[in-house]
This record gives structure tokens, sequence and C-alpha cells, in this order.
């Protein structure tokens, strides 16, 4: 019964790590100007955000509903990222993640910023 058991579980595993092979790059090498492609939507979608930060509408809402609606207003810029990679023959997987990390630290330093800018503002209030 042990030995049945055993090459079971084997066998599922084998199955397991075949399917993971189909997800995974290859690993090649990014052009320059796809690095480059990638470098520019990614300066454009910092500056988006840096934009919307400046605005003063976002100055009188809570620090977490203003960060996600500047996140959300700068997501179209954001996508620009994910065409190059696609152009790239870069498979989803792998610039979904990329997208996903850039995206929430951007995030976090969005919230830092504006909980740092409300508190500035709380400050010189009293």
């Amino acid at each position: 019964m042990k030995n049945f058991l055993c090459s079971l579980l084997l066998l599922s595993a084998t199955t397991a790590m075949a399917e993971d092979t189909k997800n995974e790059w290859i690993n090649t090498t990014l052009t320059d100007g796809t690095i480059e492609k990638v470098q520019t939507a990614k300066y454009a979608y910092k500056k988006c955000v840096s934009d919307e930060m400046q605005k003063s509408t976002y100055q009188q809402q809570d620090t977490r509903n203003a960060t996600e609606t500047i996140i959300k207003q700068c997501e179209p810029i954001l996508a620009k990222i994910r065409d190059v990679y696609l152009d790239a023959k870069v498979p989803g997987v792998i610039s979904d993640r990329h997208l996903k990390q850039l995206r929430m630290q951007t995030t976090r330093e969005v919230l830092q910023g504006m909980m740092f800018s409300e508190a500035t503002r709380k400050s010189g209030q009293k």
C-alpha cells in the first residue's frame, strides 16, 4: 500500500512540474530598444502619478481614497508597458508580475507621500 501511495505521489508531482514548464519564459535578452520603451513608459507612468498627486482636489480627501483614485487615473499609461512586453514576446505571466510589482511600489510611495502631506498640513494648523 505504501509503495502505491508513493508512486502515485511521485506521478502527480511529475505532472505538476510538466505544467509549470509551459508558463516558463525561456531566458532571452530584451533588446536595448525594448528596454528603452519600457523605461519611457515607466517614466510616463511615474510622471502621471506625480502630476495627479499635485492636484488640490486630492488634498481634501482621505489619503487612502485619494491614493486609489490617483492610481486608477494612471492605469492606462501603465498598460502601455504591458503592450511593450507583449510586442517583445514576453509571456503575460512575467509582464503581469512586473506590472503588479510596479503598481504596488508606486501605490506605497503615493500613500506615504499623501500621508506625509496630510501630516504636514495638520501640523501647520495647530
